[in-house]
């Protein structure tokens, strides 16, 4: 599925490497091949798919994104730079009309042994600004809009429910059930889809690159 060129998977290290991961988060996009700097890095990337981690030499890159199986007609044709040292999360997003690359950095950084750390992203084009609640009401996440990237918020490790809304409010606009957080870990929710149609609104909640990748 991936071609990595002059990049390289994970565990291979320079010392000016950074590492990304490529997140397909355009509701209304076709599946996409992904070049930069004219090396092929996802093939066949499809909506709500994330590409593994991978090692990239810092610097400046131009990116660009094909309908899957083409190189005419890209629907991201832009410049990014990545500085060394960091991880990236880079999602294609937007809807296809405006579609855009938008880096979302996974910090490196100090946790306190066994919390887990989870953050929140917005990524639906057409949804409000939101709060994130646990079941007992307390807000996790507040009037966050959209692209916004909360802090990590420390939490106990262990099994959860969350509730969005629109901010201020206590109209719930999604469920979401059954989250287990494992100790010692970054987890980003990510909210993407459509609050007005379809896909739906709906949430992925993977594992941050920063919960293992050491330099």
């Amino acid at each position: 599925m991936f071609n990595y060129g002059y990049f390289a998977p994970m565990g291979y290290f320079r010392p000016d490497q950074s590492y990304i991961r490529i997140l397909h988060a355009s509701p209304d996009a076709p599946d996409v091949d992904v070049y930069a700097n004219d090396a092929k890095i996802a093939e066949n990337l499809s909506y709500r798919q994330f590409t593994p981690y991978i090692s990239v030499p810092s610097g400046d890159y131009r990116i660009r994104v094909y309908p899957a199986g083409t190189t005419q007609n890209a629907v991201i044709d832009t410049d990014l730079r990545i500085p060394g040292g960091k991880i990236y999360t880079v999602a294609a997003a937007g809807m296809l009309s405006d579609i855009g690359l938008f880096p979302i950095e996974d910090p490196i950084m100090p946790m306190l042994p066994g919390k887990v750390y989870l953050r929140f992203v917005h990524l639906s084009p057409d949804a409000p600004a939101v709060d994130v609640t646990l079941q007992d009401g307390f807000k996790v996440f507040n009037n966050i809009g959209y692209k916004d990237i909360s802090d990590y918020v420390p939490l106990n490790p262990g099994t959860y429910a969350f509730n969005v809304k629109p901010a201020g409010s206590d109209d719930i606009v999604l469920y979401v059930p059954n989250i287990n957080l494992l100790p010692d870990r970054f987890y980003t929710i990510y909210a993407v889809g459509l609050a007005g149609g379809n896909p739906p609104l709906q949430v992925l909640i993977p594992l941050d690159g920063n919960s293992y990748i050491k330099f």
